[in-house]
């Protein structure tokens, strides 16, 4: 094997970019639970902690101190070791990959992690609620990038071949949809949890509406994706398994969003009949509603990503049958996709 393709098959990069997405996931979890519990200003100095540089803050006052300054600053530790991650995805891709598109890939991905650092930055320093509600619709965004840097870094996606079954277009155009459903829940959970303070009660009520038919919307296209690929390509389990999962966090993401109402507002009013309903009453900030409404966020942002993670793998697959099923099509698909695209494709 010639050097060139030595460099070209290097698993460093997508090594890197796997840890990328499994420091990114943890992360949501920290962001999810800064937002329940209210922590988002319990370090009001940022870049430093109580005038303390973020990595010299006493670790006896950050374990055994309050609450929301454990969460707060252990989310801006956590932040620094996915910025270390990304320059080492960085490295990696430089020194390893002859592909300039998955450099660039690379390069963006560390931008965006510092990005999303200041914009958490300036959400504490101006106190501003839109920037929080920014804030936490770009980290799930970021993730689903991350998962898209794994997916275009492995082996699978070099050695990938056309499918033998039709209707992987089909497929492709769903998954677009599915995740372009998928970020718009998550833009308007973000909304929902962070509900200006001016706010009319109807706001509230036109985008939690909204939220519940967009929700159906999801909930169809991905039972439909998944009746496709099970029929279609029932032997490719690059897509099975991904479009499977979809599946299954779906059903667990509309059980949690029950859950989450019960447990901030209780049940509704037609279940008091109910004993058990009658009997409940919903407790601030109790243990249940933190998981509740963290896990409804965090489950939001893997489905965005596993969404992600399915349209990637049909685009590519979709490629691939274009180009074997035709040799007009490639100069047309050429003309109409981006360079950068087309260099990930190869």
């Amino acid at each position: 094997m010639n050097p060139a393709a030595q460099q070209l098959e290097s698993p460093w990069p997508h090594r890197w970019a796997v840890a990328l997405v499994c420091a990114t996931f943890p992360m949501i979890w920290i962001g999810g639970l800064v937002t329940t519990t209210g922590a988002g200003m319990a370090v009001p100095d940022w870049p430093n902690t109580y005038g303390y540089n973020l990595f010299l803050y006493p670790w006896q006052t950050w374990v055994f101190g309050p609450w929301k300054l454990f969460i707060e600053h252990g989310h801006r530790l956590f932040g620094t070791v996915v910025g270390m991650i990304a320059i080492g995805f960085l490295a990696s891709a430089l020194w390893c990959q002859k592909r300039a598109a998955l450099r660039w890939l690379a390069l963006v991905a560390l931008v965006g992690v510092i990005g999303q650092g200041i914009l958490g930055g300036m959400r504490v320093r101006m106190n501003e609620v839109t920037l929080a509600q920014i804030h936490g619709c770009v980290g799930p965004a970021f993730f689903a990038f991350a998962v898209v840097c794994a997916v275009v870094t492995s082996s699978r996606w070099r050695e990938a071949e056309a499918p033998t079954g039709a209707g992987i277009a089909r497929i492709e155009r769903l998954a677009v949809i599915i995740t372009l459903l998928a970020m718009l829940q998550i833009v308007l959970g973000s909304f929902l949890r962070h509900l200006p303070t001016g706010a009319r009660p109807g706001d509230f009520r036109l985008a939690l509406w909204f939220h519940l038919f967009v929700a159906v919307g999801l909930w169809a296209h991905i039972a439909l994706i998944t009746f496709r690929v099970w029929r279609g390509f029932r032997d490719e389990r690059w897509l099975r398994a991904p479009a499977t999962r979809l599946s299954i966090l779906i059903l667990l993401q509309v059980l949690l969003g029950l859950g989450t109402w019960v447990a901030k507002y209780g049940f509704p009013g037609w279940m008091s009949g109910f004993e058990f309903a009658a009997a409940y009453r919903p407790t601030a900030d109790s243990i249940g509603q933190v998981v509740m409404a963290t896990t409804h966020v965090a489950i939001g942002s893997l489905i965005l990503a596993t969404s992600t993670l399915l349209a990637m793998r049909a685009w590519r697959l979709s490629s691939l049958a274009a180009l074997a099923n035709s040799k007009s099509e490639p100069v047309r698909r050429t003309l109409n996709t981006p360079k950068l695209l087309m260099e990930v494709a190869r």
